[in-house]
Parts: C-alpha cells; sequence; structure tokens
C-alpha cells in the first residue's frame, strides 16, 4: 500500500477512527494488525521475514540482558546480527556479490566449472530500515544501554508500525517503545499540524517528486541519447526530485504518528542549505547518518585514533553507506564520494581557512556563506549522478556529456509542456519556504497566525495536491533500498 494511493486515503483515517474509539488498553492491538496488513499489501508471503526478525529480537534482547557472562551475551547478540544479517545479505547482496565473483572467475578463467548461481526474488520493501532498527535495540540492550522489551505485542509494533515500516525514519527503541505505553487522547492541535505535515508531504511527493520523475527517467533511462542542457537539468531534477519523494515519504510518516500522539524522529531539515558535506549529513536522512555514526563509525574508533584510521573509518563508514543503499557498484562509488569529500574537508582545513583570509572571505560572512552553499551543493550533484544511473557506464557516460553543447536541443521532456513550468515554480516555492524556514522558522510563525488564516492555508495546499499532483501511484525511491 502506497501513501500516496487511494488505498491509504481510506484506510488511514479508519485506523485513526477507531484508534481513538477503543480503549487505550488494545490500541497496540489495532496498530498491529494495521501495521501487518499495510505491509502485505505489498507481498503477504514477506511478513514472514518481520515475524522472524520479531521473534528472534525479542528473545535475543531478553537473553542478552539476562546473561552476566559477556560471552554469553556477544553469543546471543551475534545469533541476533547474524538472523537479521544473514536475511539482509541473501535478499539484497547475494545476487550482487555472485555476479561480481562470476565477472573475477570468467576474466581471470579460474574455477570455470563453477559459477556462483543467481536467484531471481523480489527484494522485500523495507528491509533495510526494520533490519536496522531491530539491530539497534539489541545492540543498545548488549551495550547495557536500555532493558528489553518484555511485551512481545509492542515489541512486534515497535518493529512493525506501520507510518515507518518500510521507509524510516529508522527509529530508536529508547525513542519509539516508551510510547506504546502511553495513552494519548484526542488532541485538536495536534491532529492539525499532523495534518498540515502530511499534505505538505503529498506536495513534495506528488507535485515535486512525481512530476520531475518523468523528465529524470527518460534522460537518464536512455542516457546515450542526451548531452548538454537536458543532462544538467535531468541531474538538477534528480536532486529535488530524490529529496522530495524522500523527505515527502518521512513527512507523511511523522505527520500521521502525530495525528495519533506518537513522535518520530526529524529525519530532513533542509539539507540543500547545508554549508558543508559534514553539515549536509547531519541534515539529510539523519535517522540513517546517526544511525551509522553510533553503530559504524564510533565503534570503529571515530576520530578518537590516528589519522590514517579515523580518515579510514570515515571511508569505511560511507562506503558501507553507500552499499546499503543499493547492491551496485554506482551506490558504493557514491558513498565512496562522499567520504572522500569528508577526508578532503578534515586534510584542507588550515589551508581553506587562509584562502578565505587571502581573498576576503572572512569578512564578507553572507557572500561566504552562499559560496558555502553553492560549493556543497555542487558536491551533492555531483554524487547523484552515480546515485541516478542505472550503471556505472551509464554514469561515466553522463559526465563526459555533460558540457557537451552542439545546439540547444529540446529541453522540456514532459509529455505535457506545462509540466515544466510546474517543475520550476514548485522547485522555486520549495526553496523559498526552506530559506525562510531555515532563518525565521516559518512553521512556528505559521502556528501563530488566526486560525482561519491557518485553514485556509491547509484548504489551499490541499488544492494544489489535489489539482497538481500525479496521482499515478508511483513509488518511493526508497522502497528500493
Amino acid at each position: 500500500m502506497l501513501f500516496n494511493s487511494l488505498e491509504f486515503i481510506i484506510f488511514f483515517p479508519i485506523v485513526v477512527a477507531l484508534y481513538f474509539a477503543i480503549s487505550p488498553k488494545y490500541r497496540w492491538i489495532l496498530l498491529l494488525l494495521a501495521s501487518y496488513y499495510f505491509y502485505m499489501c505489498w507481498n503477504y508471503k514477506y511478513i514472514i521475514l518481520i515475524a522472524l526478525s520479531t521473534i528472534i529480537d525479542y528473545i535475543a534482547g531478553i537473553l542478552i540482558y539476562r546473561s552476566e557472562k559477556k560471552k554469553l551475551r556477544t553469543l546471543f547478540l551475534l545469533a541476533s546480527l547474524g538472523t537479521n544479517l544473514g536475511l539482509l545479505f541473501f535478499f539484497k547482496y547475494f545476487n550482487f556479490f555472485g555476479e561480481s565473483i562470476n565477472f573475477v572467475i570468467d576474466q581471470f578463467n579460474i574455477f570455470k566449472s563453477y559459477h556462483v548461481p543467481y536467484y531471481n526474488y523480489l527484494l522485500p520493501v523495507g528491509i533495510s530500515f526494520y533490519t536496522f532498527q531491530t539491530l539497534s535495540y539489541t545492540i543498545d540492550i548488549y551495550k547495557r544501554e536500555r532493558s528489553p522489551e518484555y511485551h512481545f505485542g509492542k515489541f512486534a509494533l515497535f518493529v512493525s508500525f506501520f507510518p515507518q515500516l518500510v521507509a524510516g525514519p529508522i527509529e530508536r527503541s529508547v525513542n519509539l517503545l516508551p510510547q506504546f505505553h502511553k495513552d494519548f487522547k484526542f488532541d485538536y492541535e495536534r491532529v492539525k499540524s499532523g495534518i498540515l505535515l502530511m499534505c505538505w508531504g503529498f506536495f513534495k511527493k506528488v507535485v515535486i517528486a512525481d512530476r520531475l520523475a518523468e523528465y529524470v527517467n527518460e534522460v537518464y533511462n536512455h542516457a546515450p541519447d542526451y548531452h548538454g542542457l537536458p543532462l544538467i537539468l535531468a541531474t538538477l531534477f534528480f536532486a529535488f526530485q530524490i529529496y522530495c519523494d524522500f523527505s515527502g515519504y518521512s513527512d507523511i510518516a511523522i505527520g500521521s504518528a502525530k495525528i495519533m500522539g506518537y513522535d518520530l524522529m526529524t529525519n530532513f531539515r533542509r539539507p540543500y542549505l547545508a554549508v558543508s558535506i559534514q553539515d549536509f549529513w547531519r541534515r539529510w536522512h539523519i535517522s540513517l547518518s546517526t544511525w551509522f555514526r553510533d553503530y559504524v563509525y564510533i565503534p570503529l574508533g571515530g576520530n578518537r585514533v590516528a589519522k590514517w584510521r579515523w580518515h579510514f573509518n570515515l571511508m569505511a563508514t560511507f562506503v558501507i553507506s553507500g552499499l546499503w543503499h543499493g547492491a551496485n557498484w554506482t551506490f558504493i562509488i557514491w558513498g565512496a564520494l562522499h567520504g572522500i569529500y569528508q577526508s578532503s574537508a578534515v586534510l584542507s582545513k588550515k589551508l581553506r581557512g587562509k584562502i578565505n583570509d587571502t581573498v576576503g572571505l572572512t569578512s564578507s560572512p553572507v557572500t561566504h556563506y552562499i559560496l558555502q552553499i553553492v560549493f556543497t551543493f555542487i558536491l551533492v550533484i555531483f554524487g547523484w549522478i552515480f546515485f541516478r544511473a542505472n550503471s556505472l557506464g551509464d554514469a561515466i557516460l553522463v559526465i563526459k556529456n555533460f558540457f557537451v553543447f552542439d545546439g540547444v536541443g529540446e529541453i522540456n521532456l514532459f509529455r505535457v509542456p506545462a509540466d515544466f513550468s510546474i517543475a520550476l515554480v514548485s522547485i522555486g516555492l520549495l526553496l523559498f519556504i526552506e530559506v525562510f524556514e531555515e532563518h525565521i522558522q516559518l512553521y512556528e510563525k505559521l502556528q501563530q497566525i488566526a486560525r482561519p488564516v491557518k485553514w485556509v492555508v491547509l484548504v489551499v495546499l490541499i488544492l494544489c495536491v489535489f489539482t497538481l499532483g500525479m496521482w499515478e501511484e508511483q513509488d518511493f525511491l526508497y522502497f528500493q533500498f
């Protein structure tokens, strides 16, 4: 079931109505059934994987907590990690590594009688997200940072909570699990705030992202046929497509949970206004970047090690992050690029400071601030080429043809010509709102205006969503991860 579908528009109000109608004592049952139904609408068979992960981590959490001997605790933790990562590897990475091994075998004529088999199966939607969510739970218990959840039903709900099940935010158990033990009453202001956030998420998804997808798919799926301006526009459009698609999903997820009383963590904070790559990752997919920080980067030693090891830790974390996003060399290179960006920023910090002093940027903070944003955005855009390209060959071709101009050519590749103008205006509106939100907290200002004006804003937003939206039930991009 997609958020941007008629089924969800019917499903969600029914769940909310029942949620507030029944006793708080039984709400976890309703939400658990709703969550399993929500997931089974994609492929009912894969609900077995969520159930298996839930049972194993529930038992492992209790056994880890009750074990006094470290070796025994480690054994139970490894059982949890092995099961979850094993399932993730098999369904997401087995074919990728198998094909890579077969390529090496063919190139070097070794073990010619053997090839790694290929399995033709669908990638379970959201497996990367709920796997990381359960992993953090058992790791936190192992580190003695939390106690286990003994209520099996509420733990199962933590793993499968439908607003954020298939594409995050990747919630920590210390934040979400305690909320399932609270009784939330109907709160008008909270419901209104949740609806507004959902509408903004729908606007970003169906008005901006799905419209831009048409242009981006045409160019990147036929990369040899385009060069120059169409490639530049497609890459710029993809930057806003993936941002509006994923942050739109997060807004709908956070808004729908808020209506019922639950607080999910903020997942995006105006990333294209970042002044550095490090700042970008404080703003982009925050639930994932903090997960990798806490469970990969810091355990590797973080920055409290020798300098060479620090740079290794940065690179390793970002390469693994790239691989998390997809079983393709393009994602690994995308992750490695961001690792290089981070290491280069560390190595060049003093040099950049001297250059800024020399050219006078230090004494012109506004100009410096704008240049930082522009330069960071260019670096991010370059990385998106690898992220979006269908293959490494396509990515290289796009880069080679990026600035090849032999005539303007066709730049409006939308089926409906007006969509080009709508796309540009929508992106402009998005940037306008985000700049205001960055500097004057626009959302908080909206909360202070008169109630009739608030409803006018909400009604206008809903009308824009329904009249300008591309209601073709396109998947969210991050479902493939």
